[in-house]
């Protein structure tokens, strides 16, 4: 039986939706053989459990904008060395990212970053393994955009992390029983944040795994992931500040609300809240 937590969550990815909150990160690069006139740009991509047994997105490209005068149509270039084809996003989780594109670029001014997703979108239900297609309209094909508006400099590593908002981006196609994806994604940085990580215990009833959610909130941000099988979480992208993060179990596990006030996150550093026990 599926949780009411079933659309509640299903993060990263580089398409927006709604609201997409961006930061930038910027380091040395010490790749010796990158050209001292370029900046170099990895896009990775991650996300956190659902209730899917699996959600297939079909990659074919990753583009950006320099200009923003132009019109939404101009002056897109696709990166080089594009990671294509169909990526499992509920195989990335607890801290697991992929690399969709690893490249140098000219540098200057960076405006958008969009991802191109091809037709063959699937999602298959927990339990079960038929692949039911993600009905996936064109404006999401060609790819929702991503605003950056960051000035790239030579030499340096500016790395993203796109967080895919699976509740949020996959709906139902009223009495059909159809899904449609409609892609909601959250950019920031590797850098330019920070982390929190951790393992809930206990994660499973009767050796089988219950759904936990986490979520981080505070003023400005509320940023959240569901537990892997083995009870671990990774929020990534925060930004700094203090937080209060909430462990949210499945309702029908019989567990608790647990929930950690104060919890103090800087820009390039780990916060680990180690174990997290429900009651």
């Amino acid at each position: 039986m599926i949780s009411k937590l079933n659309f509640k969550k299903f993060t990263s990815f580089l398409l927006a939706a709604v609201a997409v909150t961006s930061f930038y990160s910027c380091s040395d690069d010490d790749n010796g053989d990158s050209n001292s006139n370029n900046a170099r740009i990895v896009v990775h991509m991650t996300d956190a459990p659902g209730e899917y047994e699996h959600v297939f997105v079909d990659v074919q490209d990753v583009r950006i904008k320099a200009d923003a005068s132009t019109s939404d149509e101009e002056g897109w270039v696709s990166l080089d060395n594009v990671n294509k084809g169909e990526v499992d996003l509920l195989s990335l989780t607890n801290g697991v990212t992929k690399i969709l594109a690893d490249t140098e670029v000219p540098v200057g001014n960076l405006d958008q970053i969009r991802v191109i997703l091809g037709p063959d979108n699937f999602l298959v239900r927990k339990g079960e393994t038929e692949r039911i297609p993600l009905n996936t309209p064109s404006a999401q094909q060609s790819g929702l955009k991503l605003n950056v508006n960051q000035q790239l400099e030579a030499g340096k590593l500016y790395e993203y992390i796109l967080d895919f908002d699976v509740d949020k981006s996959i709906v139902t196609a009223g009495a059909s029983g159809g899904y449609i994806l409609k892609p909601v994604i959250r950019l920031s940085t590797v850098e330019g944040t920070g982390k929190i990580e951790g393992d809930v215990h206990p994660f499973a009833v009767g050796g089988e795994p219950f759904q936990i959610l986490v979520t981080a909130t505070n003023a400005n941000h509320t940023i959240t992931a569901y537990t892997n099988a083995s009870g671990g979480f990774v929020l990534h992208g925060v930004p700094a500040g203090t937080y209060r993060v909430t462990v949210t179990p499945e309702t029908s596990s019989g567990y608790g609300v647990l929930t950690k006030s104060n919890v103090e996150v800087n820009s390039g550093a780990t916060v680990d809240l180690e174990t997290l026990d429900l009651e």
